[in-house]
């Protein structure tokens, strides 16, 4: 038997992302390999901003291809997965972007901005790297008794980046009101962070798409699939259980 839940795919679908052209190969993957099924919606960021673009999804996965079209949009699907507690994954520009909306919304830094998209700004919490992280591969060592250390299996990895963004401000701001930084590069560099207490939060500035040739779905891939599996089956249980006292149960509606 196989396991369903939808999936909200945020960003701007490009040929010219690799990590867009790996979605399909992991979808195809998780199915056949896992029993693990996400039915996929893409979302553009534009689409994002309309209130409840991505309410009523298992999962809300925040890809990479920065900058998007819409800032806004993207943080509104941060924000609703990170409210409504619906499985998360920031990955690349996904992760820089959950950090600002951490910042603004939960730290009350209004002013916090990423420099790719305001790089006037006076507060910026993601900013260009020391060292362009595009095209490159490095390790990343993880912090134990995280959920990235669950889901990855072991206290070091290495990973494969496409970026040349990063955070660098307020980080201890972010620590003081809940978010866990679970993985650093060689550098002490954050790479991985997560939010305790949410059922799956995870953000990863590299790129677990890009983890062999897609035919094998990186372990945080897969551990989202089986969070949204899990989402869907509470989901679903909740609905059996308002429909016994009578009670009509919400709709989902993907986009």
């Amino acid at each position: 038997m196989k396991n369903t839940a939808t999936i909200a795919l945020v960003g701007d679908r490009s040929p010219n992302v690799v990590s867009h052209t790996r979605v399909p190969l992991l979808l195809d993957a998780l199915a056949e390999r896992d029993r693990l099924v996400l039915d996929a919606y893409w979302i553009p960021s534009r689409d994002a901003e309309a209130d409840g673009a991505v309410r009523g999804f298992d999962a809300v996965w925040v890809l990479p291809g920065s900058p998007y079209r819409s800032e806004a949009g993207v943080l509104a699907a941060v924000r609703t997965a990170r409210e409504e507690r619906v499985p998360f994954l920031g990955t690349c520009g996904g992760f820089q972007h959950a950090l600002l909306e951490y910042a603004r919304n939960v730290c009350g830094l209004a002013g916090a901005a990423h420099a790719e998209n305001d790089p006037g700004a006076e507060d910026l919490l993601i900013e260009p790297l020391a060292c362009s992280l595009v095209g490159h591969e490095g390790a990343v060592t993880i912090e134990p008794g995280s959920l990235a250390e669950s889901v990855i299996g072991s206290a070091r990895t290495v990973e494969r980046y496409f970026c040349a963004y990063g955070p660098s401000r307020h980080l201890g701001t972010l620590r003081a009101h809940g978010l866990r930084f679970s993985g650093h590069d060689e550098h002490g560099e954050v790479r991985v962070a997560e939010l305790p207490g949410h059922p799956f939060f995870l953000a990863t500035l590299f790129q677990p798409e890009l983890f062999g040739d897609g035919s094998v779905p990186h372990p945080v891939v897969r551990a989202l699939a089986r969070a949204a599996v899990d989402h869907a089956a509470g989901t679903a249980a909740g609905h059996a259980e308002g429909a016994a006292v009578g009670h009509a149960a919400p709709v989902r509606r993907p986009a």
